[in-house]
């Protein structure tokens, strides 16, 4: 048999037509935990992730909810950080916090063999975390002299106030830090945040991996030696204050060499019917590197590295952004570049070829996105925390595959109007 592989000829491309995600097995612990499990993978590896509604819009004052998920693990009532440290260090486990505008969560890696022995500690991080004194005066000195240092770069004054700018500053995705924030966060704030936002009877354990036969019950029997109760409602934020009606906002940097550029406007999440072609079209506009945007303004006009642009879907709510840094003098004639790009989307149809290009990026990106047990842990996780069905990414394929160049083309004209868009310029 030849084995030989001919280079000269191209392998044949076909479309992807379909995508199944795996099903999840959901159950409930016997403390109130919703649990997710996905048996996946050939590695004994596993993953176990506590997922909240307990993201920056819920805070009652800034920086609570992200300094409570960076506490939970500096101290418990049987572990101090150190412990806790080499623990997680001695067994190979990994443990990481995250959090964003809705959810909070913190995740555990570790070797299938050494869950008995990393388990209890994870465990305890989730339900009995001290938020010691001594160790938030640490993080939040260290984390302010990081926020001074970022106020003199253009890039971060930029991601400071592009929302609210966008959302308003009364909006939960409005809200904007200041240095004295740092000096008021007490160790009561986290303590009331946390029993609030984590300990609620939709939290959701994620678990992927290779996984045994008796995980559930290491589960059960970890989890009921603490003695917790799972809030039934918390207080949701008020999501109802109307977009900021500020179209133009610039912040001036002394002897800045470069000015951010953010572009953008409040938009709509994933529930909208209008959420998947918009970001056929965003793709087209700045969501990859062959983008308009990134042609003219980075390839042909040479003011930038890089340009993009990006739709943000939160779970209320969603906005899109166009982003770039540039050299002082060249500022307006990167805005102007920008809304010509955006007015040829309004004005002319997407071609066949360039259409098709997007859809296979779009769609291969989606798959690649999957790959592994803990990639298809993560799409497993946005399906359940949006309540969509099993279905959705199988729409979301059907969608891009057969969106027309007319119908970007009323997208583009019912969205991106000039005069909906607000910009903010930081630097010169």
């Amino acid at each position: 048999m030849d084995l030989t592989i001919d280079r000269k000829t191209q392998p044949d491309s076909r479309p992807i037509r379909s995508i199944d995600l795996m099903e999840p097995e959901n159950l409930k612990l016997t403390n109130g935990f919703q649990v997710h499990l996905l048996n996946l993978g050939t590695q004994d590896l596993v993953k176990i992730e506590l997922v909240c509604e307990a993201g920056l819009a819920y805070q009652s004052k800034t920086l609570i909810s992200s300094f409570t998920n960076k506490m939970l693990a500096e101290g418990t009532k049987s572990f101090s950080a150190y412990e806790i440290a080499e623990t997680f260090d001695r067994y190979g486990a990994y443990y990481s916090s995250n959090i964003d505008k809705d959810f909070a969560s913190v995740a555990l890696y570790c070797l299938t063999k050494y869950l008995d022995q990393v388990l209890p500690v994870f465990a305890e991080i989730i339900c009995e975390p001290l938020f010691p004194e001594n160790e938030l005066q640490v993080l939040a000195n260290k984390s302010k002299q990081e926020f001074i240092i970022n106020l003199k770069k253009v890039k971060s004054l930029a991601q400071l106030y592009f929302p609210p700018l966008i959302f308003g500053n009364r909006h939960p995705y409005g809200q904007m830090t200041d240095v004295d924030d740092f000096n008021k966060v007490t160790h009561d704030d986290l303590r009331t945040f946390y029993q609030n936002f984590y300990l609620k009877s939709d939290s959701k354990l994620f678990i992927s991996g290779k996984l045994d036969k008796k995980i559930i019950k290491k589960l059960n029997h970890t989890f009921s030696q603490f003695n917790i109760k799972l809030n039934a409602n918390a207080i949701m934020p008020d999501f109802s204050f109307n977009a900021n009606t500020e179209k133009y906002k610039q912040i001036k940097v002394k002897d800045a060499l470069q000015s951010a550029i953010w572009v953008g406007k409040k938009l709509f999440n994933k529930f909208h019917p209008d959420f998947i072609g918009m970001q056929v079209l965003n793709t087209a506009l700045g969501g990859y590197f062959g983008s308009r945007l990134m042609t003219n303004i980075r390839e042909d006009k040479g003011f930038t590295y890089g340009i993009g642009s990006s739709i943000v879907s939160q779970k209320y709510d969603g906005y899109l952004a166009i982003q770039t840094e540039v050299g002082t003098k060249h500022t307006e004639a990167t805005l102007t570049e920008i809304y010509k790009e955006i007015k040829i989307l309004q004005t002319k149809l997407i071609g066949t070829e360039e259409l098709e290009l997007i859809k296979n990026f779009i769609t291969g990106q989606l798959i690649r996105s999957m790959d592994g047990p803990f990639a298809v842990h993560e799409k497993l996780k946005a399906v359940i925390l949006y309540n969509f069905d099993m279905q959705y990414y199988q729409r979301y394929i059907d969608e891009v595959s057969t969106i027309s160049p007319e119908t970007l083309n009323r997208l583009a004209n019912e969205h991106l109007q000039k005069s909906s868009l607000a910009e903010l310029i930081v630097g010169k």
